[in-house]
């Protein structure tokens, strides 16, 4: 009688590649965190040629996509990204469905699909503001290689009742959680409403990626970087969590909260600057509309 043990079973074609098991996981956690209902969110993962080489065939082109802008500053750079129209919940079972491994050709007017992306699917709709935002990542922090949307759920209903002033809005989730100012010191930054999947929205995010790891869209989600999946998961949880404590306290009449000497011996005790003009400087009420 043959029997099958549970770690003898086939795996989904590409789950032994490394950087596409990280991809399908990450995308599974932001599905069963509620941040990525239907097809919302979207990820992309900059890669070296030395990850990619042992597993996938660099010299094979699949077929080739025109992007919606030129992008030479990223000519010869290897990305897996998710793809446009898929549901997260769906990318542990079919990773090649619903992910892509794409190498930006050498003079960056097209897109390289190296693997993945069965069925004719195409990349996520964001990819514009993925790469404008990558672009100005690198030129800050050459290890950056992340960049990571999803539509978190606190934060989103926070752009409802906040001020969406920047400086107001960091000060809020800097007070929030005591590990805040520690995690995202250069605080967050906010863009107006705008139409999603544009270059417009994608030349807004980028710019704001010049001084912020995370940029907030108003009643549409969050963006966050970092140099490894982890860190940029991490990011947007933690904001998440702060956006948390904030709707669930929000209307109520405070106590106490985290003093601004408290948050000045938060980034003296873990060595990080905040970002200037927000500790002692808005002492606004948690009731903000």
């Amino acid at each position: 009688m043959n029997v099958t043990l549970q770690t003898e079973r086939q795996q989904p074609a590409g789950f032994n590649i490394p950087f596409v098991r990280e991809m399908a996981e990450i995308t599974q956690h932001m599905w069963k965190n509620g941040w990525d209902e239907r097809n919302g969110g979207n990820v992309s993962y900059l890669l070296k040629e030395e990850e990619v080489a042992p597993y996938i065939d660099i010299h094979h082109v699949i077929r080739t996509i025109t992007p919606a802008f030129s992008v030479q500053e990223l000519a010869g750079q290897y990305f897996i990204v998710t793809a446009s129209g898929k549901y997260f919940k769906n990318v542990l079972a079919d990773p090649e469905g619903n992910l892509g491994v794409l190498r930006v050709s050498a003079d960056g007017q097209e897109l390289e699909v190296l693997w993945g992306l069965n069925g004719g699917a195409n990349p996520t709709s964001e990819l514009p503001t993925h790469f404008m935002s990558h672009i100005e990542r690198l030129k800050r922090d050459p290890n950056h290689r992340v960049v990571m949307h999803n539509h978190a759920t606190h934060v989103l209903a926070m752009t409802f009742i906040h001020e969406l002033d920047e400086a107001k809005f960091t000060k809020t989730l800097w007070q929030m959680c005591t590990e805040c100012v520690v995690v995202f010191p250069d605080g967050v930054g906010i863009i107006p409403w705008m139409m999603p999947g544009s270059n417009e929205i994608g030349r807004a995010t980028a710019e704001k990626m010049q001084e912020y790891h995370a940029v907030i869209w108003p009643q549409h989600g969050i963006f966050g970087t970092g140099t490894t999946i982890d860190e940029a998961f991490g990011l947007i949880e933690t904001i998440e969590k702060a956006a948390q404590v904030y709707m669930l306290v929000a209307g109520h009449d405070i106590r106490q909260r985290i003093t601004d000497e408290q948050l000045l011996a938060l980034t003296e005790q873990f060595g990080v600057t905040p970002r200037p003009g927000i500790i002692q400087s808005y002492l606004g009420s948690f009731r903000s509309k």
